[in-house]
């Protein structure tokens, strides 16, 4: 008779899957190099996930490429942060949720513990939204009955347990591919004006001081820099199985870090695809509301002239909303585990966050319309953001310390890199409040 599992296992338990994937010591290069690919992708994919189309189509549509530099530098910041959860799980072998346990007094931790799960909350909410979403573009359904079937892939859950860690990677793999694809083949479509495109990288103050243009990098900074992924990575690069030398150290940091900059590069080209594809599609053809994602889809047909252009819009969407439910459900039992010393089943992990994610969504929906979802996605990427300081504070302030990492320490200059995007960040959040409140 089937029954449901009792206890968490993997590929979903971070302490079931620690050090699992073989040691690479005697490999050849081209076979190292595959040995250590993975974790960044796992990574990469809440870089690119509804939350990022909702602020990508946004500034696209009402500022044209004009903000493509916040996009570059959000994800610059995101390399930076992400190398150092990369060094910190493999150098001191814990990742940064347990650290915060045995570092910070229980009411610190607790608070932490919260801001952590709200932000795996607001993720989901998105993934939620734009799953939907896909789901009504595609099928027809409402967006109602899209949100009630989002609910079923805890099912997916279920269907991986006791799998190795290197298929969800196999799968995550897939899915980052048929986005990606499906963004190419939209730019050759749209054929958007280079030069722009280029002189939006350059950044600028001017282009932020416009009406609702800081907002908007604020969200996208929040979509970008993802606060539970930073707990995420620096559990699972311990994935890997280090040869217990100090030359093997070394090395599984030089891999590992050359994966997540990869794989970052990659999600910093799909999130600039969205808003090149909506510049060139929206703001080029005097569209410049566009702030909803359904309203991109129905619009990119008549604009680009290719109904190919719409059906691979929604296909991108699908994907991008389900390739997070597996980083997530990792996400949660990482930050249950360091924090709480506590494990569930990972079925109960998932349908425990996916729960706490409908219920804002259906009200949303019904108290706001169908046509809401694009604000809602946006406020909740600001979410983000706002929890993103309380992440990378401990993350800097381990990782900077000798006692932990010894000659893996940051330097000076990191530091102070560091210390100033926690700054920035921290500093953009509070213009926000004011904003709101005054």
């Amino acid at each position: 008779m089937f029954s449901l599992p009792r206890t968490a296992t993997a590929p979903f338990c971070p302490s079931e899957v620690k050090g699992t994937v073989g040691d690479a010591t005697g490999l050849p290069l081209h076979k190292k190099l595959l040995r250590y690919a993975g974790p960044g992708l796992l990574v990469s994919v809440g870089y690119m996930d509804p939350g990022n189309w909702a602020t990508d189509i946004e500034a696209g549509s009402r500022f044209g490429y004009g903000l493509l530099f916040v996009v570059l530098l959000a994800s610059l910041a995101a390399m930076l942060l992400q190398t150092l959860c990369v060094r910190l799980g493999l150098v001191a072998q814990k990742d940064l949720a347990r650290l915060c346990r045995e570092q910070y007094s229980p009411g610190v931790n607790r608070f932490l513990w919260l801001g952590a799960e709200l932000a795996i909350v607001a993720c989901d909410l998105a993934e939620v939204l734009g799953s939907a979403l896909a789901l009504h573009l595609l099928f027809g359904v409402s967006v109602s009955v899209g949100i009630a079937i989002t609910a079923l892939d805890t099912l997916l859950v279920l269907g991986l347990q006791g799998a190795g860690f290197r298929r969800v990677e196999a799968i995550v793999l897939a899915l980052v591919l048929t986005i990606a694809g499906c963004f190419a083949v939209e730019l050759a479509l749209s054929q958007p004006v280079w030069a722009d495109v280029a002189i939006g990288f350059v950044p600028s103050l001017q282009r932020l001081q416009q009406p609702g243009a800081l907002y908007l990098a604020i969200g996208i900074v929040g979509a970008t820099v993802m606060p539970h992924n930073l707990y995420l990575h620096s559990s699972i690069v311990q994935t890997r199985r280090v040869a217990p030398t100090e030359a093997g150290r070394r090395e599984a940091v030089r891999f590992a870090t050359g994966d997540a900059l990869v794989s970052l590069s990659l999600a910093l080209l799909v999130n600039a695809a969205i808003m090149v594809l909506a510049a060139s599609a929206f703001n080029s053809s005097g569209h410049r509301e566009v702030n909803d994602i359904a309203d991109a889809y129905h619009l990119i047909e008549p604009l680009v002239g290719s109904a190919l252009a719409a059906s691979l819009f929604a296909i991108a969407l699908l994907a991008s909303g389900q390739s997070s439910t597996f980083t997530g459900t990792i996400a949660g039992q990482i930050v249950m585990e360091g924090f709480l010393d506590l494990k569930i089943p990972c079925w109960q992990r998932r349908l425990l966050t996916r729960v706490l994610a409908l219920v804002p969504a259906f009200i949303g929906v019904w108290w706001l319309g169908e046509d809401a979802i694009g604000k809602m996605l946006v406020l909740s990427q600001v979410v983000l953001s706002f929890q993103l300081p309380f992440a990378i504070w401990p993350l800097t302030r381990f990782t900077s310390s000798r006692t932990l990492m010894g000659s893996y320490a940051n330097g000076p200059l990191l530091k102070a890199v560091a210390w100033t995007l926690f700054g920035v960040i921290s500093a953009a959040n509070v213009w926000l409040v004011a904003e709101v409140i005054f």
